[in-house]
């Protein structure tokens, strides 16, 4: 069983293998993103907070799904495409997923399992749910995909404040 974030894998959006333990001591932001979705503008949101605190130890990594609403029907060659010239999105995406059921990938799994959501429910509901990930590659927060970007600045500076131990 999986201790931290660091135990995943997943494909980047180019099919190249990435291996979250290559991110340890970071704070990461995970989101699964849809392209066609009324809460896609947050990708301006998710770039601009890369932008910002990407120095200092914040990485942001999506993870497109077509799941609700079919609003992510494109290969991930069109998904790269129309978040890169439509949000201008430079942090790293991975290819497309399941997040719930029994294809979800291990890694939402594991995720959801850490931080359930309302009423303890562990399903994601929408596109855009957001986990943010300590130094130590625990799960701290869970938002919901209504959250804006910007209202998790508070949450990100503070995990990017903590130390990474050893």
């Amino acid at each position: 069983m999986a201790s931290s974030v660091y135990d995943f894998q997943a494909l980047s959006i180019d099919g190249k293998p990435a291996d979250l333990a290559s991110q340890r001591g970071k704070v990461l932001l995970i989101v699964n993103t849809a392209s066609q979705c009324g809460f896609t503008p947050q990708f301006k949101g998710l770039e601009s907070l890369w932008q910002e605190f990407g120095e200092q130890g914040l990485v942001i990594v999506g993870f497109p799904s077509n799941e609700f609403g079919g609003q992510d029907p494109g290969s991930n060659e069109d998904i790269a495409s129309f978040c890169e010239l439509n949000f201008g999105v430079s942090f790293p995406m991975m290819e497309k997923i399941k997040v719930n059921g029994a294809d979800a990938h291990p890694l939402w799994q594991w995720l959801k399992s850490q931080k359930p959501g309302f009423l303890g429910t562990e399903l994601i509901k929408w596109n855009f749910t957001k986990f943010l990930i300590g130094r130590d590659g625990q799960v701290i927060k869970r938002y919901a995909p209504n959250d804006a970007p910007a209202s998790l600045r508070a949450d990100i500076e503070a995990a990017l404040k903590v130390e990474a131990k050893a």
